[in-house]
């Protein structure tokens, strides 16, 4: 892998990294308290969930508009799969591209095609240019985004016949 020029402190975090997403060598797994094992759509609902709560926090300490966008765009997308996986046979191999949930939204009856394509559009036109290009995010884009996930989340949970699962009361 590395001619040997690389710097240890990267490649020995860089082995550290894979070894704990392959969970091996590191000792007692200790998994993210709160986020469910039981199925996908409860594991991605739960995630959806524990990035809503980071987003409360973060925005607390004012200021971090760019990671406050990318974990609602995250957890906007965990709330749409959370409904279609529990609502239909998709599997999470079926949401490996960002703008299929979109899609997906609507094809399954979670949104109607406007909304869809509006929330699609956002991602591709807004959340691509906050993050890679030269756009500087501000308070306002933050403080639309959180409600536009809390929105979609709230929403998304209410549709999902099995209660009881979301962590966000």
């Amino acid at each position: 892998m590395s001619s040997g020029s690389d710097p240890n402190a990267i490649l020995t975090a860089l082995e550290r990294a894979q070894d704990a997403f392959e969970m091996v060598g590191r000792g007692r797994t200790e998994f993210e308290k709160g986020i469910s094992a039981d199925t996908d759509w409860k594991t991605q609902l739960t995630k959806a969930c524990r990035l809503l709560e980071v987003i409360e926090i973060i925005q607390l300490q004012d200021g971090y508009y760019i990671a406050v966008i990318e974990l609602c765009f995250g957890a906007i997308e965990r709330s749409i799969e959370a409904y279609a996986l529990s609502m239909t046979d998709d599997t999470l191999q079926d949401f490996q591209d960002h703008q299929f949930s979109y899609d997906r939204a609507h094809q399954i009856g979670l949104f109607e095609r406007d909304t869809a394509e509006a929330m699609k559009a956002l991602y591709s036109d807004n959340r691509t240019e906050s993050y890679y290009g030269g756009s500087r995010p501000t308070a306002e884009q933050a403080e639309a985004m959180t409600e536009l996930a809390i929105a979609v989340h709230e929403f998304s949970v209410s549709q999902i016949r099995e209660g009881g699962v979301c962590l966000c009361d």
